[in-house]
């Protein structure tokens, strides 16, 4: 589908690396944050609320912003506030995928993805009934405006990559506990999952360490990163893990596809990708 509302997307779907902005928690979520964003040099903004608090009516205004700038909008995903550790849990807080979705947001990560059921159950809560899925008409209206495109483009664009090749909406894991390790292969490989982190931190918690970096290097924590890797490259999904300017190439070279970075990164890798 020619012009891409995802520029994350674009850039995944040529096997180039996606460099995001944006942090677990303390988005300003106001109209003029949203002004000021839409001038990013990021693939793609992540809003953090799984930590952060469940701000519709700030995302509103900050979406609102960026669109009053330029449709369409950077695209934008949002850590979900509830787990993945049943698929009861999603059942309970689908409407939030609903809500979140109507504001025109691009996709989401999915924290403590731990079992498969729970992961299809969150691509079920992104699809449109027509596709399968359980998310209704009543919001596209909304949310197209956003993306700068018709209601009846919304309805077909609004699907997640690369499940449908023109979909427009991402969705992430967070292999990020010792369950969720042990599921790795199986939840990667969920049609509708794009992309997938091991969530050093949290992983290193979950192995009874405090999260620090230091735990990042200890066996078990470089074992579980390996195991993500590899379930990612398994799906032929996209792998999430940090960068810097030092280590971007070893990185790219090893599968790394997403990564929080910079304008000076992403320019590092641009200098790469014409050097191949």
């Amino acid at each position: 589908m020619a012009g891409r509302v995802n520029s994350a997307i674009r850039r995944l779907a040529n096997d180039e690396p996606a460099f995001y902005a944006g942090n677990h928690a303390g988005a300003e979520l106001s109209f003029e944050a949203g002004v000021a964003a839409a001038g990013t040099w990021a693939d793609y903004l992540n809003i953090g609320m799984e930590h952060g608090p469940l701000d519709l009516a700030g995302l509103d205004r900050f979406m609102k912003g960026m669109a009053s700038v330029r449709t369409p909008t950077p695209a934008v995903l949002v850590e979900l506030p509830f787990e993945g550790r049943s698929v009861e849990i999603v059942h309970a807080n689908a409407w939030q995928i609903r809500q979140l979705l109507t504001l025109g947001v691009h996709g989401f990560l999915l924290c403590h993805a731990e079992t498969p059921e729970a992961v299809a159950a969150v691509v079920e809560a992104m699809r449109y009934t027509f596709r399968g899925g359980t998310r209704g008409s009543g919001g596209q209206g909304v949310a197209s405006a956003i993306w700068g495109v018709s209601s009846a483009d919304y309805l077909a664009r609004a699907d997640p990559w690369p499940l449908n090749p023109d979909g427009e909406l991402l969705l992430g894991l967070k292999i990020e506990n010792r369950r969720a390790l042990e599921n790795a292969f199986e939840t990667t490989a969920v049609p509708g999952v794009a992309f997938a982190e091991w969530g050093p931190a949290d992983m290193s918690m979950s192995h009874g360490f405090r999260g620090e970096r230091e735990d990042f290097e200890r066996s078990e924590l470089r074992a579980a990163r390996e195991r993500v890797l590899s379930a990612c490259k398994s799906a032929g999904i996209a792998f999430l893990d940090s960068a810097t300017e030092e280590n971007l190439a070893a990185k790219l070279a090893e599968g790394v596809r997403i990564s929080a970075g910079t304008p000076r990164l992403k320019e590092r890798a641009a200098d790469l990708l014409a050097a191949r």
